[in-house]
């Protein structure tokens, strides 16, 4: 009777560590789910540049702050072509509408994306100037033992990045018509 009693504990603690562990893994998939999300961008207009050109601090994270950085500057890039920028909460400017209105553009245009937002990628030629020096202070926040998040000022050249997406046929262009 007493062996049954611990093959019976036994076989309840294998069970409560199994769905324990399993949700755990469902947690971190729904994490891992919500950071690569298409729509997590945190981004924060800080004024409208010279010719064509936004000035926005964008939020990134990585293993390391130059991780994160080169994380922010592709956010940004694609907060500009997916989502638009807000305005500035010191009214310095106002909301920015995103290049590509089309919803399924990414999916439609994967390959072209991939390559685009490839590390050294394209996109880099829009940022035409970011503080790239590590940030510190508020800017640089370790979130935990394997993240960190920072803040970066990036100013991309908004107005060349629409055109050029014109020009794959990407955007629509402006002039095109409703």
């Amino acid at each position: 009777m007493k062996r049954v009693t611990q093959i019976f504990a036994m076989v309840l603690a294998l069970i409560f560590m199994a769905s324990t562990t399993s949700q755990a893994q469902s947690k971190n998939k729904v994490r891992k789910m919500e950071y690569n999300s298409q729509y997590n961008y945190e981004v924060a207009t800080v004024a409208v540049g010279v010719d064509g050109t936004k000035l926005v601090k964008v939020w990134g994270y990585g293993p390391d702050p130059e991780e994160a950085t080169r994380n922010a500057k592709e956010l940004g890039i694609a907060c500009a072509i997916f989502r638009g920028f807000p305005p500035a909460s010191n009214g310095a400017a106002a909301k920015t509408p995103p290049i590509v209105t089309d919803s399924d553009a990414a999916e439609k245009n994967m390959a072209f994306f991939e390559t685009f937002f490839a590390p050294g990628g394209k996109y880099l030629q829009y940022v035409n100037l970011s503080t790239d020096a590590p940030p510190s202070g508020e800017d640089r926040i370790k979130v935990n033992k394997k993240t960190y998040k920072v803040g970066v000022v990036l100013s991309i050249a908004f107005d060349e990045l629409r055109k050029d997406l014109e020009k794959e046929g990407i955007a629509r262009k402006l002039d095109a018509g409703f």
